[in-house]
């Protein structure tokens, strides 16, 4: 039988983010299909609010590790904290959220307990009374079904992916591991945290839309001339207003490197398609995009996409789009700003 084992970790206000909800979500899935219970271990500072969080979730332990050498993701910490509750639980299969924070360190507890990992996981089941995980490879094209017999086995759920569990709060027992760090693994300190302002933040993974810009805003408009200050406006106009996550093009991105005019707030972080991310939001909306296999292979898990373009057979008017506006982006999104702001 196989004893499972949730990992979470605790926010800043001491709850549980919506990516471990997923992940619990998960565990429950794959703990109905093996016919096995499981056991959810929280760090933090304080994790007695997050345990209360998910009390009712049908955790046969709830097991922790708190303090303040824990309150901030540091990897001698949080792979001694890992280590403790992975040993007090007996897991054999241990899930997390593929958190940054976890995403930094369970390849090493994996190794330290001898056992495998495995990361960007989409799916968890059984197959012949054994626990198996589906996966995509070479940028979302194909999906691969693991099993593997060698424990513990790690396994990182890609945020997005699953359906966040929800319960009623309640009042948890937790059993408290205890941790003893040495000098070595307190050699990391935070000293403090660096963001953008919110109005500078374009990447919003839990947005409801994603907005991507191609490369149609800084080529010449039907005037003969480009208007890259105007695309600038209407597209931070509509962030702003909408609080979507902002995507692009390949290229889009990598017009900087050839000399010629660029959105100042694009990144290669904005990147989606073959050669960037597979965002997972509710919606779509592209503009000035050719919607060609490369750039829509990282809508795989956008549910609605929608575009604008000049083109009516481009990409996305061939089976590529839910609904596509044949109109001038420009146009159309001031127009959309105007009504927004009016509301």
């Amino acid at each position: 039988m196989e004893n499972l084992l949730l990992l979470v970790h605790t926010e800043a206000d001491g709850a549980l983010a919506k990516s471990a909800l997923e992940s619990l979500q998960a565990v429950q899935t794959l703990a109905s299909a093996l016919g096995a219970s499981f056991s959810v271990g929280l760090v933090g500072e304080k994790i007695q609010d997050a345990a209360n969080q998910i009390a009712a979730c049908g955790a046969a332990r709830l097991l922790g590790v708190e303090g303040s050498d824990f309150a901030q993701p540091r990897y001698g910490s949080d792979a001694a904290a890992i280590e403790a509750i992975c040993k007090a639980a007996q897991a054999t299969v241990v899930i997390a959220p593929a958190t940054s924070r976890w995403n930094r360190v369970m390849a090493g507890v994996a190794q330290r307990l001898n056992g495998r990992v495995d990361t960007h996981v989409t799916g968890l089941g059984a197959e012949n009374c054994a626990p198996s995980i589906s996966r995509w490879y070479y940028r979302q094209r194909m999906e691969a079904t693991l099993s593997r017999t060698q424990r513990p086995w790690f396994l990182l759920v890609d945020p997005g992916s699953q359906t966040a569990w929800q319960g009623t709060a309640g009042a948890a027992s937790v059993e408290a591991i205890a941790v003893t760090l040495p000098d070595t693994a307190k050699r990391t300190a935070i000293t403090g945290i660096r963001q953008p302002a919110a109005d500078a933040q374009t990447i919003r993974p839990d947005a409801d839309l994603l907005f991507v810009t191609g490369a149609g805003w800084t080529k010449k408009q039907a005037d003969g001339q480009t208007h890259v200050p105007e695309a600038e406006k209407n597209i931070r106009d509509f962030l702003n207003l909408t609080r979507a996550s902002l995507g692009s093009s390949k290229s889009l991105v990598d017009l900087g490197g050839e000399g010629q005019a660029v959105l100042s707030f694009l990144t290669h972080l904005n990147q989606i398609g073959q050669t960037g991310s597979t965002p997972r939001h509710n919606k779509g909306l592209s503009t000035c995009c050719h919607g060609e296999e490369p750039h829509a292979v990282g809508w795989r898990f956008i549910k609605e996409r929608r575009a604008i373009s000049l083109d009516a057979n481009c990409g996305w008017a061939r089976g590529k789009a839910d609904v596509v506006y044949v109109a001038d982006a420009f146009a159309v999104m001031s127009k959309v700003n105007e009504l927004l702001a009016a509301k």
